[in-house]
């Protein structure tokens, strides 16, 4: 297998359905060599319920610690986090951080872009057009590396999750590009890797990865790299939906994908 490893994974810490060890041996069982935890951050809101809980923290870390151990020689484990936009801690004492926009915020109300269709629609309406609300989105994804630091862009278009369902915008109109690009100019100098991300696949509401081709296509002529991530919830769904991401990295023109291990970034000829 050309992939080691996942390095998107939830559990129960969060808004997952395994255990971490029920996840070490889904991962062992699919063939990786590598595997990283990397649930939700803190929220510290009662509404944002899918973060973990702050008392939580530390025996996440030592959960991991102990697996590591336990499982050394048969797999390399990581111990990531995932960190959000609006999350008010640090991201000391992990191996990776994935940073992420699950949000944006409008006259007071938090509005998840990936929300319910339902939802997402109501809270569009709270914006001029839906191409403030695309605007407001890549601000925050550009904003990100002044908040805090981070090693992978998580699910970079998030906000198209519902596209194939029912378009709300235009991912070609100009101000969707131009405030896409934007994002991208202030994420490649920082060195951060592009996350193509197959959650959505598994949850059946898209039939292909983030970003879209286009958007891949400006990452690569600008330098970028990128990792594969599963956005795992649930170890049945572990490794689905990875060659459809290898094969959109390929068609725009990557020669490479980036892996993770205990001694730092792998680069994959593909």
């Amino acid at each position: 297998m050309i992939l080691k490893g996942d390095f998107h994974t939830h559990s129960i810490y969060s808004d997952g359905k395994n255990t971490l060890e029920e996840l070490v041996q889904a991962a062992l069982a699919k063939g990786f060599s590598a595997y990283g935890f990397s649930d939700h951050a803190y929220m510290d809101d009662p509404a944002r319920d899918w973060g973990m809980k702050k008392e939580q923290i530390e025996n996440y870390k030592a959960e991991i610690a102990r697996l590591k151990e336990q499982y050394r020689g048969s797999i390399d484990l990581l111990c990531g986090i995932e960190q959000d936009s609006f999350c008010p801690l640090g991201v000391d004492g992990y191996d990776y951080v994935i940073g992420s926009v699950h949000a944006v915020e409008k006259n007071g109300i938090l509005c998840e872009v990936d929300d319910s269709l339902e939802k997402v629609k109501e809270n569009l309406r709270l914006f001029a057009d839906p191409y403030e609300y695309v605007e407001e989105y890549y601000r925050s994804v550009a904003s990100l590396p002044r908040r805090f630091n981070f090693d992978i862009m998580g699910h970079f278009d998030l906000l198209t999750k519902w596209q194939e369902k029912e378009p709300l915008f235009d991912e070609n109109h100009p101000r969707y590009r131009a405030a896409a690009e934007e994002a991208l100019k202030a994420l490649i100098p920082t060195g951060v890797l592009f996350e193509v991300n197959v959650g959505a696949i598994s949850r059946g509401v898209r039939t292909t990865p983030y970003p879209n081709p286009a958007l891949l296509h400006s990452i690569y002529e600008r330098g970028g790299d990128v990792i594969i991530g599963g956005d795992c919830h649930n170890a049945a769904n572990l490794g689905l939906g990875f060659d459809s991401a290898l094969a959109l990295i390929k068609s725009c023109g990557f020669e490479r994908v980036v892996s993770l291990s205990s001694k730092g970034k792998e680069f994959i000829t593909i």
